[in-house]
């Protein structure tokens, strides 16, 4: 691996090591409210990947892409094709 792949790989592993510490840290609800978000989000990306299997536009089913589509919705989504499509 280079060095800048090393950096990327470790502010990842602060981000989501404080990303649990906030999430424990606030009530149940939260953790809740975020994991039918997520599954809200499952769905929505099936559904964009099955019509856009049409168009050749494909996103990738993750727990991390889930999670932004049900929090962020159709900018969300828009988000995720950009990243994608554009910039991998």
């Amino acid at each position: 691996m280079n060095i800048a792949t090393e950096i990327l790989l470790l502010f990842a592993a602060v981000f989501f090591i404080v990303l649990f510490f906030v999430l424990l840290s606030k009530p149940i609800k939260w953790f809740f409210k975020l994991l039918i978000n997520a599954i809200f989000g499952f769905i929505i990306l099936f559904i964009v990947n099955f019509f856009g299997a049409y168009i050749e536009l494909q996103l990738s089913v993750g727990w991390l892409s889930a999670i932004i589509t049900g929090i962020f919705g159709i900018p969300g989504i828009i988000l995720l094709i950009l990243i994608e499509n554009f910039f991998i």
